[in-house]
Order: structure tokens, then C-alpha cells, then sequence
């Protein structure tokens, strides 16, 4: 029997300055703007708070319209965007931007959205986001893609420890070194591609335990991220999707079926290495 979703039972991870993220939420990468507003409409219809857009995923003026729409109060939606790459020399004025495409007086999360170390400009940005934090236009600061040495960096130049590090992490890509040492310096982990793009979901040890749940095997990798800690940001344009992908919170797997997950570990990364990533997103 599938999982059933339990109304308002997403669990919540505490960042380090005590905001309260939902740790089960919906990315946006890829939605095509004149899509997005109807689809984050489906998803803050289906019981979803946290919404992960971009500046780069030009669908920022979709996600607010969609919070418009809805009817939800603001403070009971938690909403992240992020910094383009060639806008780190500019954030103050990058920021204002999205903050008008989205509608909103505050945002909850702002994050950093790749360091692209060739530029040398990761710590200057972090700099005015600091300034943007303490004028409270932003409830928590962080950082995406930042590998362990882009961390050792920043917190050198830095006075605010960033909240969030959003890192790619699926079964067969889990960078098991970077969340061990963003953990241990107070960073909460959220996952973006955190079902591989769908190329986890046929791994046998998935499959078998979807079966022996009757479940999907996306909610069994999802189960497997939340019962680490993990943030996941899935991402359906498909209503029943949403509806399943919820349902990973009532799922509880054992040690050794985590293990099953966990060793599927292969290093094969889906997106862009951060070490050497320069694209622009203008």
C-alpha cells in the first residue's frame, strides 16, 4: 500500500540561526516561465511550503505570482532564490531584482548559486549579503555548490556562517566528504537532483524496496535523504508526482536498508564540476 501523505506533516530542519526551512520541498530548475505560476499553484495546493527558484531559472515572477494566488499566508511559505554567477559583483542590485520578480518584501533563503572560484568574487558577494541579512530583507544566508575548499575561503572573509550549502546529492553522487564537513561547521545540506534526475530510481536496491513498501522508488530515495537530515527540493510538473513524492515522509527505513541506498554510491555526477564551473546564467 502507498504511503499515504499526512496534511501538514512535512518535517522541518532548524538552520543555524534558528529559521526553520521544511526539509521536504519543490525546485523549479528547468519550468518553463509561462508554466511555472500553474505549477507551483499545484504544488502549494498539494501541501508543499518551500519553494527553490533561481534569478538563473528566469521563472522568479512565476513562483510569486503563484504565492500571490494562493491565498497562503507569506510567513507559512519558505521561499529560496539565488545569485547569478555573473551578478556576484553586483548582488545588492541582483538581489533587489528578484526580490521584485517575486513579489515579496523579504526572502527566506538567499544563496550563493555557484562559487565560480576563476572569478574571485564569491566573498565580495557574501559580503553584501551579509549587509542584506542584517537589514533582515533576507531570514537566512548560504551558499550552492561550494566544494570544501570554496567553505575554508568564505568563512575566512566571513562574519555570518552560511545556513545552507545546496549540493548536488543522489544515491549513485553523495559527496559523502562535503556533507560531513558542512554539517560539522553548523551548514545544513540540501539536496538539488536528489533522484539523479530520475537515473537512481531503476537501481535494484530501489526497486526492491519500493516493492517491499509499496512505494515509488522515488519515495523510497527521498525517505532515505530525510532520514539523514537532508533538505531535497524534488521537482514534477506532474500533480500525482507531487502528491507521491509527500508521501516519503510517512516512510521510515531501517538501518540496513539505508546501507542498500547508501552503497550505491558511484561518484557519477549529473551536473557541472563547482571546482571549474564559469558559465555566466545571463
Amino acid at each position: 500500500m502507498m504511503p499515504e501523505i499526512r496534511e501538514n506533516n512535512i518535517p522541518a530542519v532548524t538552520l543555524n540561526n534558528g529559521v526553520q526551512i521544511p526539509q521536504l520541498g519543490f525546485g523549479v530548475f528547468q519550468v518553463p516561465q509561462e508554466e511555472t505560476q500553474r505549477i507551483v499553484e499545484d504544488a502549494l495546493e498539494t501541501g508543499y511550503r518551500h519553494i527553490d527558484t533561481a534569478a538563473a531559472y528566469r521563472n522568479e515572477a512565476g513562483v510569486g505570482a503563484a504565492i500571490a494566488a494562493s491565498g497562503i499566508p507569506r510567513e507559512d511559505i519558505f521561499v529560496t532564490t539565488k545569485l547569478r554567477n555573473g551578478e556576484q559583483g553586483t548582488a545588492h542590485a541582483a538581489f533587489q531584482n528578484s526580490r521584485t520578480a517575486l513579489g515579496l518584501d523579504y526572502v527566506d533563503l538567499y544563496l550563493i548559486h555557484w562559487p565560480v572560484p576563476s572569478q574571485g568574487l564569491f566573498t565580495e558577494a557574501w559580503k553584501t549579503m551579509e549587509k542584506l541579512y542584517a537589514s533582515r530583507e533576507i531570514r537566512a544566508i548560504g551558499v550552492s555548490n561550494f566544494l570544501p575548499d570554496h567553505l575554508d575561503t568564505l568563512l575566512k572573509a566571513s562574519d555570518v556562517v552560511p545556513a545552507v550549502n545546496q549540493i548536488e546529492i543522489h544515491p549513485t553522487f553523495q559527496q559523502q566528504d562535503l556533507a560531513v564537513k558542512s554539517r560539522s561547521l553548523g551548514i545544513a545540506v540540501e539536496a538539488y537532483s536528489p533522484l539523479g534526475q530520475g537515473g537512481d530510481l531503476g537501481a535494484a536496491a530501489v526497486q526492491s524496496l519500493a516493492s517491499r513498501y509499496g512505494a515509488t522508488p522515488a519515495q523510497i530515495v527521498l525517505a532515505w535523504h530525510l532520514a539523514q537530515g537532508t533538505i531535497v527540493i524534488p521537482k514534477s510538473s506532474n500533480l500525482a508526482r507531487m502528491r507521491e513524492n509527500l508521501g516519503a515522509t510517512a516512510l521510515t527505513l531501517t538501518s540496513a536498508e539505508m546501507a542498500e541506498i547508501t552503497a550505491l554510491d558511484s561518484g557519477a555526477r549529473v551536473g557541472a564540476d563547482p571546482a571549474v564551473a564559469a558559465h555566466s546564467q545571463l
